[in-house]
């Protein structure tokens, strides 16, 4: 039904249009008391086999969805009914701030990808924690992205991170420190060795003086080489992050479909989807071998099937996250996955 007649209507509107109309009509008919129950007969798949226990945390199943799809924690409940066993909200910054111009977000049919420059769109972490402060039973393990605001000079980011770790720790499960996105100018050189470390260690100060420390997390691009990559695994052995998700967009436009011309038009952005796949598993592969198989890994990047997953498992991945594939495939998809790891226990 989604992709026969659901995803054909969505196509025809602007991206940015058709995911906030969507997520909106489930937010409203979610209010209707029978609605949630029937979207976890539909997308909800149960099997105490494929939960996942990492970095001091249980994920009653693997498969999550990635930051940016619900940047404000606006549609928490209905995402928990959808069948995944973790979200990840943001990225979130410090003040509120209203991202690049659109249109910013743009799909490549061809390639089953998007290209986007959203440029952390959103409207700060205190709208953020308002809207957790009111969520009641929660059964999903939340996860939160934390970045810079664009006005913040480079020298002073971690600050931005520190007060995003501050204001939402008493209200998610874990956080991920976002350093490589491709849309806020020079925030990957946050990557860079001396950087990295900076924001990592003050977050890490941070948390090691609180009774309940979180998870901290770092997401990095898959466009990194090899001594970029080293120096990463260094510095999260060094400073002890709890776990790596790898990856962000690419800024990469190769081997693509989509009419060169039609990509030019677009301009400059993060790919993601299936192009990204293959990038993303290599810089997977190299971490895995990298850090010794000793920081878990949660896979992002072109996952569409069973099979994707598993080829990110084979690669040291224990957890996943999705966008693009979902977009594309709809919501059916988790729990098609999740039958799948089931078969394979």
């Amino acid at each position: 039904m989604y992709k026969g007649i659901i995803r054909p209507i969505l196509f025809k509107l602007a991206p940015e249009q058709a995911h906030r109309l969507i997520m909106d009509v489930l937010h409203y008919l979610h209010m209707i008391p029978f609605v949630p129950f029937l979207l976890k007969i539909l997308y909800h798949y149960h099997d105490p086999r494929i939960a996942v226990s990492a970095f001091g945390l249980t994920f009653k199943n693997p498969m999550g969805l990635a930051a940016g799809f619900d940047k404000d924690g606006k549609y928490i409940e209905v995402l928990e009914s959808l069948g995944f066993g973790f979200i990840e909200l943001g990225t979130v910054t410090p003040k509120a701030q209203s991202g690049n111009p659109k249109p910013r977000l743009f799909r490549l049919k061809k390639d089953q990808a998007l290209i986007n420059r959203m440029g952390f769109n959103n409207e700060g972490v205190d709208a953020l924690v308002h809207r957790l402060k009111k969520l009641k039973n929660r059964d999903i393990v939340i996860g939160g992205n934390i970045g810079k605001n664009k006005t913040t000079p480079i020298e002073d980011a971690h600050k931005d991170y520190v007060v995003c770790f501050e204001k939402l720790h008493a209200y998610v499960d874990y956080f991920v420190v976002n350093v490589s996105s491709p849309n806020t100018p020079g925030l990957r050189t946050l990557q860079e060795k001396g950087p990295l470390n900076k924001i990592l260690s003050a977050l890490q100060k941070r948390n090691n003086a609180l009774s309940d420390s979180k998870p901290l997390l770092l997401k990095i691009a898959p466009d990194l080489n090899e001594r970029q990559l080293d120096d990463i695994a260094e510095i999260v052995l060094i400073n002890k992050v709890d776990g790596i998700i790898i990856s962000n967009t690419t800024i990469a436009r190769s081997q693509l479909k989509t009419d060169p011309q039609q990509i030019d038009r677009i301009g400059k952005g993060g790919l993601s989807g299936a192009p990204l796949r293959n990038q993303s598993n290599n810089v997977l592969q190299y971490m895995t071998n990298r850090t010794k198989s000793k920081i878990p890994i949660i896979a992002v990047g072109g996952i569409f099937t069973i099979q994707d997953v598993l080829s990110k498992k084979k690669r040291g991945a224990c957890l996943y996250q999705v966008y693009t594939g979902y977009i594309y495939e709809g919501p059916a998809m988790i729990k098609k996955i999740l039958k799948g790891l089931s078969a394979k226990v």
